[in-house]
């Protein structure tokens, strides 16, 4: 997957004292962090590994590969890729790679393309702050043959302080000047979002989702097959899968299958709902058990959630989603944007309502409760008549919620 006559190249292309910084290197960084950052609170890859990852990959944007593909992780084909193909000398003579409509597109599949391999399930049990266990371990699970890939990507986040970003992801970092992610210029009266259809490629055979097995199965597949071949009593499968015992035997549907018990919270911290994606839909991709989704965001069975809207999928939301068919009131938004898909969605409060009080916790930060409460950082300053963003243990702020 990598590129070993290039790292001569790159190691001259990137080095500099340690008081200077690569301009084009920080081009990258600039135009992609926020991508990072929407990347880990969907899956939990570190937003630092990612931009490292990217830097390495492309050459800071640079190489023939990205130019002509937008591939910015180096990913080859596989046999499980089913969309455009550009094909590059890497470890041999034009080998396959996958190509995308856009950045944001390889960004996305990167994420996937960890969380549904096997050999990259440990990475998701360590601390997402540990980057160089997260660099020694990608090394380890094999995604590079180059013997210095750890080290180079532990010293492209250490030069450009990539660790704030995956900071800033976690809520234990503020925005400043010059790290503006997930502060973006309000909208006036947006009601539509649009949101493309949840494009799924799964592999085949067993794989994992959130630590649990589980199978992509085509339509008109036997339950009661797949349990006796995987070893699984049926009501335990059905259970497994929020399956009610008599909905019938065959899939109606292709669908996920899970031959363990979902966990009971999911590995990102959030889900934006896709088009025509079902609250089930949604705990199946996540991994995460259909009551407890309810439960985290003050759901029903009977209830969906609207298009674009964020589901909470490790603590509890501060508030109900939009539901699908209700109408967006006109006011004032904030929309964070991806280049492909809207990824946030913070409405104006209404200060007709009763406000929330919030005791300040121990190095919690103004971006972290914004982001608990839906609301923006300038929000909260403006609510509690804050001229800085530092913050003290015990402080008492207002906040208005919809």
């Amino acid at each position: 997957m990598k590129r070993p006559i290039l790292l001569i190249l790159f190691i001259a292309f990137i080095s500099r004292t340690n008081a200077q910084q690569n301009p084009t290197v920080l081009a990258y960084i600039q135009e992609y962090r926020q991508l990072a950052v929407d990347e880990m609170l969907r899956t939990g890859v570190p937003a630092a590994i990612k931009l490292a990852q990217g830097i390495h990959e492309t050459m800071a944007g640079q190489s023939d590969l990205v130019m002509r593909s937008n591939n910015h992780f180096g990913i080859k084909c596989k046999s499980t890729w089913t969309g455009d193909k550009v094909y590059h000398d890497d470890d041999a003579a034009g080998e396959c790679f996958r190509s995308y409509g856009s950045a944001s597109d390889s960004y996305r599949d990167h994420s996937d393309f960890l969380k549904s391999n096997q050999r990259y399930g440990f990475l998701f049990k360590l601390d997402p702050t540990d980057y160089e266990a997260w660099a020694y371990g990608l090394k380890k699970a094999g995604y590079a043959t180059n013997i210095k890939y750890s080290q180079i990507l532990i010293k492209l986040i250490e030069t450009y302080n990539l660790q704030d970003y995956t900071l800033i992801a976690l809520g234990k970092k503020a925005p400043s000047n010059e790290l503006l992610v997930g502060i973006r210029p309000p909208k006036e009266d947006v009601i539509e979002i649009p949101v493309p259809p949840v494009v799924t490629n799964y592999p085949s055979g067993v794989f994992e989702i959130n630590y649990t097995k589980v199978l992509y199965a085509k339509a008109g597949t036997s339950l009661l097959a797949l349990a006796d071949e995987h070893r699984v009593s049926l009501a335990r499968l059905l259970d497994y899968n929020d399956i009610t015992p008599g909905e019938g035997d065959l899939l109606a549907t292709d669908q996920l299958i899970f031959l363990q018990r979902k966990k009971k919270t999911g590995a990102g911290l959030f889900h934006i709902v896709g088009s025509n994606e079902t609250l089930y839909d949604i705990a199946q991709a996540e991994g995460i058990r259909y009551g407890t989704l309810l439960e985290l965001n003050h759901l029903h069975p009977d209830m969906e959630p609207a298009p674009g809207e964020r589901l909470y999928l490790k603590e509890k939301s501060p508030k109900q989603p939009l539901l699908a068919g209700d109408k967006r009131p006109k006011q004032r938004s904030e929309l964070a944007y991806t280049s492909s898909r809207p990824t946030d969605l913070v409405q104006q409060a209404s200060f007709k309502q009763k406000p929330v009080q919030h005791i300040v916790r121990e190095k919690e930060t103004l971006y972290g409760i914004s982001k608990k409460y839906g609301v923006s950082i300038e929000q909260v300053k403006e609510w509690n008549q804050l001229n800085t963003n530092g913050l003290k243990t015990g402080q008492q702020l207002l906040i208005y919620t919809n």
